[in-house]
This record gives structure tokens, C-alpha cells and sequence, in this order.
């Protein structure tokens, strides 16, 4: 039986009736998925209330392991789980009154992992910095959980309530409910097991927009970013229309930005110790040239009466994806601001490049196919054996970029043998669909390598300094050497010079 929750009349209170341990457990999936790095949730309630039935139930599901052995903290205090982000078990029963957080050792965990604390009313500053308090007591022959705590908790876990409530809604019977992998964007993910199958659950509520940032538009505008999931549903059925291994869509709630979606498998681009597998990325490249061979029309039918059509990867969305790396790469790597004549000249050079386009053969460009949205499917045969995912952005423009952001993987190291394979594959099978100029591609594919790398090393100190993801950084030496190796293309060699004098080439 599911928890009933119902507003008190304190509108920042819920209550969950908890009749069997079924009903907590889908409570502490609900509110586990909720937490994030540098939540205290404070379990309260009388012995045999259920804190600590609670508790492993919330570990398990943080840890996707609903066998995880999660002892009693009672005389250890604190109990610790490598996950991401970590997670602490707490119970201070032991203690006196007034146990501070760093003197139990809990500073950092409740700086950089979630807190999860028995016996809360043992330390008045765990009650204070607690961002969820549930308060349990016996109810008849089961639980009641009373839940409380900071505005933005609450809003997590009211988003939470309602992922439930659209899983429950599908009629596709959803049992647990795990945390999935991380995403740059604003967008979260959770594995649902079904029947014995496992789905997706994409969480992506429609985006607010950002500042005016040039011609009255916000930067979502301005660079045709996905503003809600109608894009990710239109782009999937048109790429499976067209015999590609993108994800059924199960259930869809567009209005409130949850997908319910096809799990297409586990395996990656990369082997056990995070090396590309070269067959895999070829078998990839093959995949871009059968769909860049494919016609696709841009006005896509999403659900009755809501139409999508695709955007064109047009001069000015190239521009202002560009333009990141003045405004937050450079800035960062030599402590100072582009100066407006390095803005002219930037401006200039780049609008010369995006002139060469104008010839560049143009079709469906997925936008980001590289390790983390390419899913390795090795049972199956020709382009279903690669798997494709997080093409929501996708647009109508060059079609090199898609090689281009493969064959210069932003996540991992490709060689430059690997990367002229790849290139060559990919030639080889154009040339065998049909007519296809090799020679203005590989300019295309110089100009659009440049672009991309460009814009993502703005996109990685921003997602630094504005997002508080340092993770990103590490993937910068990498881009600046392919930023080095692409640079010595011809076409290239006006924005070569341009960058030396930003500092931005190692020589």
C-alpha cells in the first residue's frame, strides 16, 4: 500500500500513513531522491517509532542496493557509505545534550553528503541545520510520518511526490525507484524497475528563462536550447521512425516535464578502465553517417495538436555558443577580460568561419553524441548496436559537427590515430550511400571541432563558477589539445593566430 500524504493545516507540513513496510519504503525512496549534498534530515520519534527502518531504506535506495548491509549506528555513532554524493547514518541516542557537528565529525559530511540523523533532539545545532525533519509514531498497526522542514526541501520533495504520482498514473505497476547518472544540465534521472524490467524516469521541468542577452532573447533562445521535453519526445519517435535505436517513450507527462522511457542497456563507448574501445566509436561513426544520409523533415508531430519544429544550428546560435569562451574561459585562464578589440576581432574571424558553412552539407545534428549518451549494444547488429540518447537540442546544421564531437570526445582521450579512423569510416561510408564531397566536409569538420571545443570550455568554468560543478574542469587540458590539433587545419589559421595571442595555445 502507498503512503498517504495530506496537508496539515501548516502548509509546509505533510503526513504519510505508513500502514505496512512497503508503504516506508516507498516513502524513503521518495525522500531519499529528494536530498542532495548538504541536507541534514532529522529522524524523530519515541523507541520502535521506525527511525531506523527508515534509515536503511533510505541508504539502500541511495546506494541502489536493497541488500546493502546498513548496521545500527547506535554505538558507532556515525555510520559512513561511499556513494554519490556519500551518505552518513547518525544516531546520537548515546549522547548527552548538546553534541556538536564537529565534534562527531559530521562538519564535512554535512558540507559534502547527505546526513541522515536518530536522535536528532541530542544536538540542538543538528536540529537547527536540519534542511527535513521527520517526526514517526505508532499509528494503529503501522507508522505515521509527520514531514517538515526548509522552503527548497520541501519544493524536492513536493517534485518527488509528484514523480511518484506519474509513475503511479502510467499504469505500468513501478516498483523501486533509484538515483541514476549525473547530467551537466538542470535535467534528473532515476531507474524504475517494472515488472522485472528496468526504465527511466527523465525529470526535466520546463526551464525559467535566463537574462536578456542579445535581440531581446534569453540564451536558451539564443542558442535553441531545449526549454521543456516536447523536443527530447519528437526527436526520439522521428529517430525511431527512421530505424535508430533511440528510446521508446512509455509514459510521457509533458506539462509537468517527465518522460518515462526505454532503458537501452549499461554498456558504454569505453572498456573496464575507461579506455575508448575503438570498434565501438567506429561502429558509432558508421551509426552518424547512415542518419546523416537519411532525410528528416523539421516539423515533427509530438502529440496530437503540439508540433516541434527543429531549429536550424543557424550563425547566431553558433555565435553566442562561441562567445562563452570570452565571457567565462578566458577570463579565468588569464585573470582578465577580453578586451573590447579582442571582441572585434573574435567576432570577425568567427563570422568569416560561419561564411565558409554556408556550403557545408547540412542534416539532423544530435549535438552532443560522444561516451556519456552513446550506449554500447553489442548483441545487436548495424546501427542498433549504438544507442542514442540526450538529443534533445538537436538541430538542422552541419553535419560534421556530429563527427566532430564523437571523434574529439569531451569526456575522454581520443588519440589522433583514433580520431583520423573515425573520420576515415565515416568518409568510406558516405562515399558508398551516395555522392558526398570529402573535401568541403573536412573543412566543415575543422570549423565545427574549433566551435564545439570552443564552447565548452566556456560551458566548463561556467558550470565552475556559476553551477558549483568543479567536477568539469578536469576535461580542460584535454579540449586545449584538441583545440591545438584542429587549429592546424588552413581554414583555420586567421583564428589560430587569434588564439596564440590569447595565450590560449601551449606554443
Amino acid at each position: 500500500m502507498m503512503p498517504v500524504a495530506a496537508p496539515t493545516p501548516d502548509a509546509g507540513t505533510l503526513v504519510f500513513d505508513l500502514p505496512d513496510e512497503a508503504a516506508t519504503q516507498r516513502l524513503a525512496e521518495d525522500l531519499v531522491l529528494a536530498c542532495r549534498a548538504g541536507d541534514i534530515v532529522a529522524l524523530s520519534g519515541d523507541l520502535g517509532a521506525g527511525k531506523s527502518t527508515l534509515a536503511r531504506a533510505m541508504v539502500r535506495t541511495h546506494a541502489a542496493d536493497a541488500d546493502l548491509d546498513v548496521p545500527s549506528p547506535t554505538f558507532t555513532l556515525v555510520q559512513t557509505y561511499e556513494t554519490e554524493p556519500p551518505i552518513a547514518h547518525v544516531d546520537l541516542y548515546r549522547l548527552g545534550d548538546d553534541a556538536p557537528l564537529d565534534e562527531l565529525g559530521l562538519e564535512e559530511a554535512a558540507e559534502t553528503g547527505i546526513v541522515l540523523c536518530e536522535w536528532p533532539e541530542r544536538s540542538p545545532e543538528v536540529i537547527e541545520r536540519a534542511t527535513l525533519h521527520v517526526g514517526l509514531e505508532i499509528a494503529g498497526a503501522g507508522r505515521r510520518a509527520t514531514l517538515s522542514g526548509t522552503p527548497a526541501a520541501l519544493s524536492r520533495v513536493a517534485r518527488s511526490l509528484a514523480i511518484r504520482a506519474f509513475l503511479d498514473r502510467s499504469g505500468l505497476a513501478p516498483a523501486r525507484r533509484r538515483r541514476f547518472f549525473g547530467d551537466a544540465s538542470a535535467r534528473r534521472y532515476e531507474t524504475v524497475e517494472i515488472a522485472g524490467t528496468t526504465a527511466v524516469l527523465m525529470d526535466s521541468p520546463a526551464l525559467a528563462p535566463g537574462p536578456i542577452l542579445r535581440d531581446g532573447l534569453p540564451y536558451t533562445r539564443l542558442a535553441h536550447i531545449a526549454e521543456d521535453v516536447r523536443p527530447f519526445v519528437a526527436i526520439a519517435q522521428l529517430l525511431r521512425a527512421k530505424g535508430f535505436a533511440a528510446p521508446e517513450i512509455l509514459s510521457a507527462d509533458l506539462a509537468a516535464g517527465l518522460l518515462l522511457i526505454e532503458h537501452l542497456g549499461s554498456a558504454t563507448m569505453l572498456d573496464a578502465g575507461g579506455v575508448p574501445v575503438a570498434e565501438r566509436y567506429e561502429a558509432a561513426a558508421l551509426c552518424l553517417a547512415a542518419l546523416h544520409a537519411t532525410p528528416v523533415e523539421a516539423e515533427l508531430t509530438v502529440a496530437p495538436g503540439i508540433v516541434h519544429v527543429i531549429p536550424d544550428f543557424d550563425r547566431r546560435a553558433m555565435g553566442i555558443e562561441v562567445a562563452l569562451l570570452l565571457d567565462w574561459y578566458l577570463p579565468r585562464m588569464r585573470g582578465t577580460a577580453a578586451s573590447s578589440v579582442e571582441r572585434e576581432d573574435f567576432a570577425a574571424i568567427w563570422s568569416e568561419l560561419f561564411d565558409r558553412l554556408r556550403a557545408a552539407e547540412t542534416g539532423l545534428v544530435l549535438r552532443d553524441v560522444h561516451s556519456p549518451n552513446v550506449i554500447w549494444r553489442g548483441d545487436w547488429a548495424g546501427t542498433d548496436r549504438i544507442g542514442l540518447i540526450d538529443f534533445q537540442d538537436a538541430m538542422i546544421g552541419p553535419s560534421a559537427y556530429d563527427l566532430a564531437s564523437l571523434a574529439q570526445d569531451a569526456r575522454v582521450d581520443i588519440a589522433p590515430e583514433l580520431e583520423m579512423r573515425l573520420v576515415a569510416a565515416y568518409h568510406a561510408a558516405r562515399r558508398a550511400s551516395g555522392p558526398f564531397d570529402a573535401f568541403a566536409f573536412e573543412e566543415a569538420y575543422a570549423i565545427m571541432a574549433a566551435q564545439r571545443v570552443s564552447k565548452i570550455l566556456g560551458i566548463f568554468v561556467r558550470l565552475d563558477e556559476r553551477d558549483g560543478k568543479p567536477q568539469y574542469l578536469r576535461h580542460i587540458p584535454r579540449l586545449k589539445t584538441y583545440i591545438e590539433r584542429t587549429l592546424a587545419h588552413p581554414a583555420l589559421a586567421s583564428l589560430r593566430g587569434l588564439y596564440a595571442k590569447f595565450g590560449l595555445l601551449a606554443g
